[in-house]
């Protein structure tokens, strides 16, 4: 039984997204939450910033000021520049991504070259091939591991290092909608990464035993104890939260100081200045259209409807040209070469993607099997009404 999905009357987000809430006017949560950024006094949330990097700044310059998780894209450059400028001595920690593009690579360097000092934690390649293929085929997230080592690894860091604050870019539940007292959230804390870190059911210690997987291989993607985090007092804030977040300002400031962006406009999306690193991202963007009926185009077309630099009809446009596309390329590197780490045909791959598939949201035949054009891409319901 198919149903009729619906948009907001503001931006063009879909109501199938998890956590999003549309109410009686038809808008959506995440355009409420910038509705509100109107009343914010961000000269005093300037204040409160350095209010709370004064509390953490060593005294005597003999241990870092802050950890910052830094991927090497246009948000981390921002990151790392503001706590520059406002006089912070930072840690910069990487977790490596899973396929790292060579663009990604240069903006890494870029980030060093910026002035920090700067560690990048690379776990067992063969055992994150492993984890990669079994969040594909259980959970339909190849990006399964990287997401949860983004938030796993720097929190190690602060903890080894004896590094309390950490400092994250946006709280993505305020930013793309979610609920309402996670939007507010200017902390990140363990609730946060369990509930909204992208596990989606999946926990780490699920893959014990999984295709010979040890909890010796699993240090970097666990947790610390709550009493390492209690014993550091590690805390992380959402800068976000003290500057009025926006990626296209962000990447433009990157830009200006080095960040290098795609020839073209990064396929899935509308524009060329984001998820540079990974050439797996397009898979992970993928399966989020396959379950939901929207993709990285649309998060994108929506930050920008919101901040008026596109109206509602230039939006959707974009959103129909390019959301959705089956991946066969992402970054310039073909399917095939992305899937071949994991042992895994194209054939084998498609097969995944139709078991994912809501079929709810996208077009069948009279026999109840999805309508795909001759590029393997689907067609949404209600496409045309949208």
């Amino acid at each position: 039984m198919t149903k009729m999905i619906k948009y907001c009357t503001r931006c063009v987000m879909p109501g199938t997204k998890p956590d999003l809430y549309l109410d009686e006017e038809g808008v959506c949560s995440a355009c409420r939450n910038f509705e509100q950024r109107g009343e914010i006094d961000w000269q005093q949330r300037e204040k409160e910033l350095e209010e709370v990097l004064g509390r953490y700044r060593c005294k005597d310059g003999s241990n870092y000021d802050c950890i910052i998780p830094v991927s090497g894209g246009k948000d981390s450059h921002v990151q790392v520049i503001k706590m520059l400028e406002m006089g912070m001595n930072p840690l910069c920690v990487t977790a490596t991504t899973d396929m790292l593009s060579d663009i990604g690579r240069k903006n890494i360097e870029n980030i060093k070259n910026l002035g920090v000092d700067y560690v990048e934690m690379t776990v067992n390649p063969g055992i994150r091939q492993k984890i990669n293929r079994l969040a594909l085929e259980q959970i339909g997230d190849i990006s399964w591991p990287e997401h949860v080592a983004i938030f796993t690894i720097p929190i190690h860091f602060a903890v080894k290092f004896n590094v309390p604050l950490i400092i994250w870019g946006e709280n993505s539940q305020n930013e793309y909608g979610g609920p309402a007292a996670a939007g507010k959230d200017n902390v990140l804390t363990r609730r946060w990464l369990e509930e909204f870190g992208g596990l989606l059911g999946l926990r780490v210690s699920d893959l014990l035993l999984e295709e010979g997987i040890e909890q010796r291989h699993l240090i970097q993607y666990s947790y610390p104890s709550d009493g390492e985090l209690q014993r550091v007092g590690v805390t992380g804030i959402f800068l976000g939260y003290y500057m009025p977040w926006d990626g296209y300002a962000n990447a433009l400031v990157a830009q200006a100081h080095g960040l290098v962006t795609y020839h073209k406009t990064v396929e899935g999306s509308v524009v060329n200045y984001e998820n540079l690193d990974n050439h797996q991202t397009g898979i992970h963007d993928y399966f989020k259209f396959l379950k939901f009926a929207f993709g990285r185009a649309t998060d994108i077309a929506c930050l920008h409807i919101r901040r008026g630099r596109l109206t509602r009809e230039q939006g959707l446009k974009l959103v129909k040209k390019h959301d959705g596309k089956f991946p066969w390329e992402y970054l310039g590197r073909h399917l095939e070469e992305i899937l071949d780490p994991l042992d895994m045909t194209v054939e084998e791959f498609e097969r995944i993607c139709d078991r994912f598939t809501n079929k709810k949201l996208f077009m069948r035949d009279a026999n109840g099997r999805l309508v795909k054009d001759k590029h393997g891409n689907l067609t949404k319901i209600n496409d045309d009404n949208l």
